[in-house]
Order: structure tokens, then sequence, then C-alpha cells
């Protein structure tokens, strides 16, 4: 069971802007309902410009989090788009390898690329929430689904079954304090879709938002991403993704379908597809572009056999459900269930 959660900002330092004071006091309410010990992470409320100035900054709390023998759970603040420049502060001299102990790590979009980091070290993690998105959530509650698997974390220190959301909901536009309390519309989900392959695989789930990963190939953003990405091995070689299932979700920027057969090209020249198991692939935003995302997924993958399940409420598309990273998971297509065992 979770007593105390550490709260990072590891990419973006929205959490300590003041226009988003409200959210946080939402969130810091909700936890400590909990009977959880919150504690921040000491430049976790330095704001944006700090943060984005001092990677150094970031890096030295995720190592004292690792380190504080109280902390049970690490749950970072929000994402972002620039959390690869944490390596030269983690890996330069085996700083995360020597400092990384058994914790809950919990985080998704550019968090993806803290998720790569501790599977260079051997650490098992969990994807799909962050503090800002889900436990902020300015609707009367959190979202009952999202809660689900939060929860669930919270008390066991593990998920073990993963099912469909029976709605999804329009994404937020408005984050103001006048949004607090307001719903956003939902609508039917149609359950876990089966693009191509056998309803049933295997394997331990890597991946994330494809957006981060697509940074790691590509020099758009920012200029040194994939020379320091590949200077630190941040994606692993293509033996490491032997037997796995990747797990691919787009960001919030919502890319247009041009652009995402470029980001799924790139991964399959880096032999990914040739060595997973399955894919799964989750709901993107408003479901825009969906049926050309499954398109493009089909075409570029070029291989019919390898399974690939989409419409997970997993990622940048609420509500979200959590996946354990690094441990074994079985996909059940007709089940419509993902169970996993051994975390």
């Amino acid at each position: 069971m979770v007593k105390t959660v550490e709260i990072v900002s590891l990419s973006a330092g929205t959490l300590g802007e003041e226009f988003v004071k409200h959210e946080l006091d939402i969130g810091l309410e909700r936890l400590r309902a909990y009977g959880l010990n919150v504690k921040f992470a000491p430049h976790a409320l330095a704001g944006r410009a700090y943060i984005a100035a001092h990677p150094e900054a970031r890096a030295a709390d995720l190592l004292a989090a690792f380190r504080d023998p109280a902390v049970d759970m690490i749950l970072c603040a929000i994402g972002g788009d620039d959390t690869y420049r944490l390596l030269p502060y983690l890996f330069g001299h085996d700083e995360l390898k020597n400092a990384v102990s058994r914790k809950i790590f919990l985080g998704f979009s550019d968090t993806t690329a803290n998720h790569l980091m501790l599977h260079k070290v051997g650490l098992p993690t969990f994807y799909g929430q962050s503090f800002l998105a889900d436990v902020c959530e300015l609707g009367r509650e959190m979202l009952p689904y999202t809660r689900q698997y939060f929860e669930e974390l919270l008390r066991t220190g593990t998920i073990r079954r993963v099912t469909p959301s029976a709605v999804w909901y329009d994404g937020r536009s408005d984050f103001s304090p006048a949004a607090v309390g307001t719903d956003m519309p939902a609508h039917k989900n149609g359950g876990f879709r089966l693009l191509q392959g056998a309803p049933r695989f295997a394997g331990p789930i890597l991946g994330g938002c494809i957006d981060t990963l697509f940074d790691l190939f590509d020099n758009t953003r920012y200029a040194d991403s994939v020379k320091t990405c590949r200077r630190y091995g941040l994606f692993p070689p293509a033996a490491d993704w032997r037997g796995r299932i990747l797990l691919l979700e787009t960001s919030e920027e919502q890319p247009a379908p041009e652009k995402f057969r470029r980001m799924v090209a790139a991964l399959k020249a880096a032999g990914v597809f040739a060595a997973v198991s399955g894919v799964l692939v989750g709901k993107p935003m408003d479901e825009k572009y969906q049926a050309e995302y499954h398109a493009i997924l089909r075409e570029v993958i070029d291989d019919p056999a390898l399974p690939v399940l989409a419409n997970l409420n997993i990622g940048h598309a609420t509500p979200r459900c959590i996946l354990p990273f690094g441990v074994p998971a079985a996909v059940d297509a007709e089940a419509q269930t993902i169970t996993f065992a051994g975390n």
C-alpha cells in the first residue's frame, strides 16, 4: 500500500505556475483524502522558466526521490517535450543506476523518455496517468475509469487487469477556475479493436507517446535530441524489443497523418515491428485521425500476421487506465482484457 507520494516535474514546470494553482489544490485535496503523505520534489514547483533552464535540477529531484526510503510512489506532475535532456545527469556516471530502488513510477506523455531511462536500469514502471492531467481533473471527481486504476495502484502497488472504458470524453480546452466542477461530454466507447493478427498475444509492454519516441530519431523539435539519445542509448536496440509488446499513443498535438506515417516508419526502420509480439494503440484525443492512423499502421508495418490492438483508453484521450511496463502481459482481444502477472 502506498503511504507517501512524491510529485516531480521532470519535463514541463507547469505545476509551479499560478494559473494552475486551483488545479494543484484540487489534486492535493484528493490525494490527502486517501490518507497519503504528499511531498513535492525540491524543484517541482519552480515554474516553467526555471525547469526549462535546469535539466540538472530535474534529474537531481528524480535521484533524490529514489534515494528517499520514505517515498513509495513517484508521480509525474505532467509531460512536456524535453525530458531527454536529463540523460547526461542520470547516465554520465551511472547516477540513475546507483540511485534507483523498487518504487512505483507513474507518468505518461513526454515521460515516455523517463520510462525508457528506467527500463535501461531494470525498473518496471507504470504508464498512463499524471498528477495534473488526472488527479487534478477539474470535474466534480476524478473520472471513474481513471480513478479505478489509480486507486488499485495505490492500494495494491500493481495493476492486474485492464478492460475498456464504457465511455470516452471530449478533450478539455478550458482549464480556468471557471471550469471547476464542470464535466466534459461523454460518448459510448467501442472497446478494444483488433486491426490485424491473432486475437491473443503476450509479452512485457514498452513504448509510450509516439511523438516523444520520434524525437529520438528526428531533430525537428530539438537539434540535439537524436545525438543525445544515441549517445546514451535511450532507445532500446532491436534485440531488446524481441518478444515485447509495443505501446503507441499520440499526443495532444494530434499529429497529421503525414507526420504519423513518418513516426511509424522510423520505428519500422529501427527494427521494432520485426521484433515485437504485438502492438497496442491508444485512442487519439477526440478520435481525430483515428481511421487514418489505423490504416497507416497496417500499411507501414506491412505484416498482417503481427497483432495490432487499437482503441485502448491510454495516453492523451480521457479516461485513462494504467499499464505496467516490464512485466508479463497477456492480451485477449476476444475477451477484451489485458492481464498482468509478476509485478
